[in-house]
């Protein structure tokens, strides 16, 4: 089959975007910052400050960090990085943290006072770490998204400068992405190419869904709904994201692929394209395809949203993991892109309130509601039309509509929530 126009650049955004992480990654992210800073610095931090937007402050307040003995926030995750991060392992830098390392940053903690700041300025993605000891100081700046360094200093000379918050994203441009180009790049996509990357997304996304799914973890939303729903597929398919998160938001430390920077969006997009998959029987080729086309209708709905806001992900992903479904069963461009807009009709009101337990449940509804649209429309052909709320006629529209509410018109939400989450 021939190949579609932007062929090579969907394999790169998959590449691009299906990265291992291990954490929540805003606190991994500041982890990072601090990890660079103390190798820069090359001594002992003696204090530190952390400077961060609000939506930073909400996604790190109640998330437990991993490798650190159960701790949580801010502080937390920034002594991590100066105790016993591995600056080189990007959104793994938590990921070799030994138990003896564990009680340095304890220690690191009592001894070395760590200030938390609000950033200034409208950024919605920053963070900045400087850490000062031996009479030198150290930073590290990201910006825009959680790898993305802008710029290292030690006393004032600048080691690294990188991408600006406008040209520091990805080198892929996402505008080539459409809802028809997608389910065309998945019907000739040669499995050779993006094998590596999706099959590990499988193999990562899987083992920490059944480790929530074993309990202990959260609120433990995927085994309560085996437990008070039975085991029918649409079930097991809000399960199986809903204990990933489970495990992810309690401090569970194994990795996960991620997708728009987002762990939670990664699971959901994906766990229930593989357990629909394992039900239809499908062959691995097919599975390929259907999660490439989870993971890209993800990401295009992402791109008009941006990397944090007050719009919860899951919506997002939970849609595209319904589209993943629709592929497998046979659903093409039109039923694909009716299942988009009635999801996205159904739930595009849920709010972001920060990374923690709550949600494995917010994925689950995410889920649901994308199961829910898609049988709409494979039931009777209904369909929520343009006109219709924030629904316009054409599934592109309909997108770069829920990226309005979600980019613009939800600004002042994202701000109200913060001040309820940190009793202003």
């Amino acid at each position: 089959m021939e190949r579609t126009p932007h062929y090579d650049q969907y394999i790169a955004i998959l590449r691009e975007e299906l990265i291992p992480a291990m954490g929540c990654t805003e606190p991994i992210a500041v982890a990072l910052a601090a990890a660079k800073a103390r190798e820069a610095l090359a001594l002992p931090p003696e204090s530190c400050r952390v400077e961060v937007s609000g939506n930073i402050i909400k996604n790190v307040k109640a998330v437990t960090v991993p490798n650190t003995g159960g701790l949580k926030g801010i502080g937390a995750a920034a002594a991590a990085g100066l105790a016993a991060g591995r600056a080189e392992l990007d959104l793994e830098v938590l990921s070799q943290v030994t138990e003896e390392e564990i009680r340095q940053i304890h220690a690191l903690l009592d001894r070395c006072p760590i200030q938390v700041v609000p950033a200034q300025g409208d950024q919605i993605f920053y963070i900045k770490v400087t850490a000062e000891g031996g009479g030198h100081r150290a930073s590290c700046e990201i910006v825009d998204r959680h790898t993305n360094i802008t710029e290292i200093l030690r006393d004032g000379a600048v080691l690294f400068r990188g991408g600006s918050a406008a040209d520091g994203g990805p080198h892929t441009d996402r505008a080539v992405l459409s809802v028809e180009e997608i389910v065309a790049f998945a019907d000739c996509l040669e499995p050779a190419d993006a094998a590596e990357t999706l099959e590990r997304q499988i193999q990562y996304n899987t083992a920490i869904s059944q480790a929530g799914m074993a309990g202990g973890w959260g609120a433990e939303i995927g085994r309560m709904l085996l437990d008070t729903c039975g085991d029918h597929i649409t079930v097991r398919a809000r399960a199986a994201a809903a204990a990933g998160s489970d495990a992810r938001m309690s401090g569970c430390e194994l990795p996960v692929v991620i997708v728009s920077g987002s762990g939670n969006q990664g699971m959901t997009a994906s766990l229930p394209v593989i357990e629909y998959a394992k039900e239809l029987g499908s062959s691995h080729e097919d599975l390929l395809r259907a999660l490439a086309v989870a993971d890209l209708i993800t990401i295009h709905q992402k791109t008009g949203i941006g990397r944090l806001s007050a719009f919860c992900g899951a919506v997002s992903a939970g849609c595209g993991a319904a589209t993943g479904i629709a592929y497998l069963q046979g659903g093409r461009y039109d039923v694909i892109a009716h299942t988009i807009a009635n999801t996205l009709a159904i739930c595009s009101g849920m709010i972001c309130d920060g990374a923690k337990p709550s949600c494995a449940a917010k994925i689950a509804a995410a889920v649901d509601a994308g199961l829910m649209g898609y049988q709409m429309y494979l039931h009777g052909g209904h369909q929520f039309v343009g006109g219709e709320g924030i629904i316009r006629k054409g599934v592109e529209d309909t997108i770069a509509s829920v990226g309005r509410l979600a980019r613009q018109g939800m600004r002042q939400t994202d701000s109200e929530i913060l001040d309820i989450m940190v009793g202003r």
